[in-house]
């Protein structure tokens, strides 16, 4: 049994997610709040995953609420009609585990509910969007292929096998890295080594 919590102001969504969820046979909502200070007065021992909006009533930073209620140990996806990529991947790469658009179906947030609960990743089209416009200026303005390579490369495999991965040579995957590292030390964040790379793409909620 996944065990949710919802943290909304709108009462009528966590009252709908209450009833929609006490008729899955695999999970339950049994913690709503409409801001995150009352849940974690709570507890949170007996949560799993939060539901999490960013735009709350008391005004809070949608990123240091994603970091306490991920520091109290449950996994936190955000659900909100926020479209701007910046404020998605601030409170992304503050440690939520995935974002799913509120125009989006039940059926499809069970969906990546059940698959973050189980310990994958989930990158959705809305979060991958968020991803490829992310327009802050300390991060670099990578390419499709440049950010496929990143990822694959900081994730353990080597240089050859990421490259067959996305498809390409290894000597363009090499030119390919080269220009992410210069990428990265125009913003002001120098990277240097395998290790850096992967940091890089951690810190920017590229992986984990």
């Amino acid at each position: 049994m996944i065990r949710l919590a919802a943290v909304d102001d709108d009462r009528m969504l966590t009252g709908a997610l209450g009833t929609w969820s006490a008729e899955r046979a695999d999970m339950r909502l049994v913690a709503a709040a409409e801001t995150v200070e009352p849940l974690l007065r709570r507890g949170t021992g007996d949560i799993d995953v939060v539901l999490l909006d960013l735009l709350l009533a008391d005004r809070s930073d949608p990123a240091e609420n994603v970091r306490r209620l991920a520091a109290a140990g449950p996994q936190v996806v955000i659900v909100s009609v926020v479209a701007e990529p910046g404020e998605v991947m601030t409170a992304y790469t503050a440690g939520a585990s995935g974002y799913v658009a509120k125009s989006n179906d039940l059926s499809e947030l069970a969906g990546a509910v059940r698959r973050i609960a189980a310990g994958d990743e989930v990158c959705r089209p809305e979060l991958a969007f968020a991803m490829a416009h992310d327009q802050r200026p300390e991060r670099p303005r990578l390419a499709a292929r440049e950010r496929q390579l990143l990822v694959n490369y900081a994730s353990g495999m080597t240089l050859e096998a990421a490259a067959r991965r996305i498809g390409i040579r290894p000597s363009t995957a090499k030119c390919y890295l080269e220009r992410v590292k210069e990428k990265y030390r125009r913003v002001g964040r120098p990277t240097y080594t395998k290790l850096d790379l992967a940091d890089r793409a951690r810190e920017d909620g590229l992986a984990r």
